[in-house]
């Protein structure tokens, strides 16, 4: 049987993938440098070894399909797109072909690899209710009038959580449900402008969205001054691990400690940009939310359960249009730390970091380095992880963020009055 045969059984038991492929109707090569198939994409897959036209054509060593193929792959060959970051893998061809199919191409060939019977979404029984409380805060903020929503849930500590780029609160909706947890903190996550149940101000038809470093960390104060928090914590991913650095230089006195996950002092973009080049985010001639979905279903683990990857991909197939390139203009260009003095950085602020180690975006290695360069506490690097811990694996990040949060309650704890204890409380 050749490397791609498996191929043509993608489709199986998979009405949505069968519509898609449908819909898409192109040819590509795929190529292991002994054998070269062409992959016609239709109402079936068909995989040929003769030749035939094709839009675009992936190529990788024999050893390279065999590690994409295990249940677990190694880092740098957990999707398409890792593996031609990790430099594994080449395209050539059409690439807005390409950058149109991304997420359908992941799916497709997934089916490469054997399918765990064991990974099904858990029956939730009978009917619950959970915790969560949904409010929206009204305030003017940068002249504008907003109307920003925001979940909570718990109560004690405030934990101030921000999201990922072109996404939304629900990333924590684990965090907000979990009563160990809860019981402690005060949880908080919330939409920014633009995101999620956060409708842009008046007069965004007229805006082209970009965020920057001063519209995020004034964003984060704003908020939390109207709903007038007590020495929170913040916790945020991805932009919002880089947002908690700018929050920790410039208002370091304001936060109890600070939880970055997945935060670096910049991102990797990684070896091939042509596909942002392209503009598939954000083009009239591609869907941006597939494409978004596509780009970055590299950095979730391989081990993630499917309903907690599919729900975090679905955040991002939701985004309105521009948004996640609005948020990466902050993420790849203005919000980059490379040339700002972060010495002594934990000193202003109590830093913890926490990082997957399948994120190929704020590596593990860009994490060292800034826990070296900022004096963190403490900087772990998160077994079975990606970019997303908090919705790609709920159950994996607890394992790591509740001892943190419990040296971040011991410290204040600490800092009590002696006769504190003393007085029952």
């Amino acid at each position: 049987m050749g490397t791609f045969d498996r191929l043509t059984a993608a489709l199986d038991s998979n009405p949505a993938l069968q519509r898609r492929a449908k819909l898409a109707a192109f040819a590509f090569k795929a190529s292991n440098g002994e054998e070269t198939a062409t992959v016609q994409v239709g109402e079936k897959i068909v995989v040929s070894m003769a030749e035939g036209a094709a839009a675009f054509s992936l190529r990788a060593a024999p050893e390279g399909w065999a590690e994409f193929a295990k249940p677990i792959p190694a880092v740098g060959f957990q999707s398409l797109i890792a593996m031609q970051r990790a430099g594994h893998l080449s395209v050539a061809g059409d690439m807005l072909v390409y950058g149109r199919n991304l997420l359908f191409l992941e799916q497709l060939f997934s089916s490469l690899r054997p399918h765990d019977a064991s990974d099904v979404a858990q029956v939730v029984g009978a009917p619950i209710v959970e915790p969560i409380i949904g409010r929206y805060l009204r305030l003017d903020f940068k002249g504008k009038p907003h109307r920003l929503y925001f979940e909570e849930a718990g109560q004690g500590i405030p934990l101030l959580c921000l999201h990922t780029a072109g996404a939304d609160g629900r990333q924590y909706r684990a965090l907000l449900n979990d009563a160990e947890i809860t019981s402690r903190y005060r949880v908080i996550a919330f939409d920014l402008p633009w995101h999620g149940k956060s409708s842009p101000p008046p007069g965004y038809e007229t805006e082209a969205y970009r965020l920057t470093t001063e519209l995020y960390v004034d964003t984060v104060m704003a908020l939390a001054r109207a709903l007038q928090l007590d020495r929170p914590v913040v916790m945020g991913c991805s932009i919002g691990g880089r947002a908690v650095l700018h929050l920790a230089l410039r208002h370091g006195g304001f936060f109890r400690a600070a939880i970055g996950l997945q935060s670096a002092t910049h991102a990797e973009s990684g070896a091939d940009t042509r596909l942002r080049d392209l503009g598939v985010l954000f083009r009239p001639d591609v869907h941006g939310q597939e494409a978004a979905a596509g780009t970055v279903s590299c950095l979730i683990a391989p081990s993630a359960p499917t309903a907690d990857r599919w729900e975090t991909l679905w955040h991002y197939m939701q985004g309105g249009p521009s948004v996640f390139l609005g948020d990466l203009h902050y993420y790849f260009d203005e919000g980059d730390l490379r040339n700002v003095d972060l010495a002594g950085l934990d000193a202003r602020c109590p830093l913890y970091l926490l990082t997957g180690e399948y994120d190929l975006s704020a590596t593990p290695t860009l994490t060292r380095e800034l826990a070296r360069l900022t004096g963190a506490r403490h900087c772990q690097i998160m077994k079975g992880l990606g970019h997303f811990p908090m919705s790609e694996s709920p159950a994996q990040f607890r394992r790591y963020l509740l001892p943190v949060l419990e040296m971040i309650a011991l410290e204040r704890i600490a800092t009590l009055p002696e006769d504190w204890a003393a007085a029952g409380n």
